[in-house]
């Protein structure tokens, strides 16, 4: 990891700690992961909004008054307006992106559930979902929450990471193998 890479983490997670306290003291948790969903979403669908939190081009005010604003519309519990505000003064919001991870890793800890991420060459179904999910949970002993994405380039099958662990049944790995094989006949 790099060293900026691990200053970030530190932060974020000092952050993640203090807002995760904080509301699961005032039994608040379904609502601060709706509240991480919609963050999430809006800095997946707002170039502006990561312009805001990553460039030093903006003032610690004009980040501040925007972070406010942004908080206010999105309806979000006031530890995490109030930790945004915060951020925004202390020229941390750069940190966003992380702070959400923790967070869900955090509220996934909370609930005994762990995050599988999952690629496949077209979109996996509901009822897909929910079988993989399943499946998942009779090996890894947890609540399994499917984080699914599509990536064409694996052909067909799927590619699972758990932890640590990761599942490769693609088509593209298996030809990738058959390949490696030919060039040790030949």
């Amino acid at each position: 990891m790099s060293e900026s890479a691990s200053i970030s983490s530190g932060i974020a997670a000092r952050y993640a700690t203090a807002i995760f306290e904080i509301v699961k003291e005032s039994k608040n948790l379904p609502k601060l992961e709706a509240n991480l969903d919609d963050l999430s979403a809006a800095l997946d669908d707002s170039a502006d909004l990561r312009d805001l939190i990553s460039s030093p081009v903006y003032s610690r005010d004009a980040q501040g008054t925007a972070v406010a604003a942004i908080a206010n519309k999105m309806g979000l519990i006031p530890a995490v307006t109030n930790a945004l505000g915060l951020m925004a003064q202390k020229r941390r919001l750069f940190v966003l992106p992380q702070l959400i991870a923790t967070l869900r890793d955090m509220l996934a800890e909370e609930k005994g559930e762990v995050t599988a991420e999952v690629a496949s060459a077209t979109a996996l179904s509901d009822a897909q979902a929910a079988k993989l999910a399943e499946t998942l949970k009779a090996s890894v002993g947890k609540d399994v929450k499917i984080n699914a994405t599509v990536d064409e380039s694996l052909i067909g099958g799927l590619v699972v990471k758990v932890g640590s662990k990761m599942i490769d049944t693609s088509i593209r790995s298996k030809l990738n193998s058959l390949q490696n094989a030919m060039k040790e006949v030949g």
